[in-house]
């Protein structure tokens, strides 16, 4: 599998749209969706290992958080594959693809304690968080004040869930 970087991933077909945003930054912006659509896609697939596999004293409560950070994911996964395809591109979110394109780490699977999975997803969550910094900068400079505002929405919502997953770990630090 190759790896692709920011500036190098090129869009597939585009399609004709009424979007006023120039038909070369649509292109430019559906590049650099589809790399966040990948680590999206393996963001929420994290998500649902550490909820399948967690074990240990605070069981229930962090596999129904992780659970819940799952689905909140999802939302994210399908809002920015719908912008791809708002913007006249293709949304490539294969398993394939989004493995092909991930900028998250491996999530290991020996993980099973539940302090390591939250130690684990906070990881993941930071991760993609600081990916979604970057797209809201990249779709400034772009002019694409939807796709900035998109992603500064998610951009909330994963902090939140990262605080959530966080203060599990926090007490008496």
């Amino acid at each position: 599998m190759k790896n692709i970087n920011s500036t190098s991933a090129e869009a597939p077909q585009t399609y004709e749209t009424e979007n006023d945003i120039p038909k070369e930054r649509q292109s430019q912006l559906n590049s650099l969706l589809n790399l966040r659509l990948a680590s999206a896609v393996d963001l929420q697939l994290q998500m649902k290992q550490a909820h399948w596999n967690v074990k240990g004293p605070c069981f229930i409560g962090l596999h129904e958080l992780f659970d819940r950070t799952a689905e909140a994911v999802e939302g994210y996964v399908d809002e920015i594959a719908e912008r791809i395809v708002q913007l006249g591109g293709v949304a490539e979110g294969t398993i394939r693809m989004a493995a092909a394109r991930t900028r998250l780490g491996e999530y290991s699977p020996e993980i099973s304690e539940g302090m390591a999975h939250v130690e684990g997803v906070a990881r993941a969550l930071s991760t993609f968080g600081r990916e979604c910094r970057l797209m809201i900068h990249e779709a400034e400079e772009l002019d694409d004040a939807v796709t900035a505002d998109l992603f500064t929405e998610i951009a909330r919502g994963l902090d939140k869930n990262l605080w959530l997953v966080e203060a599990h770990s926090q007490a008496g630090k």
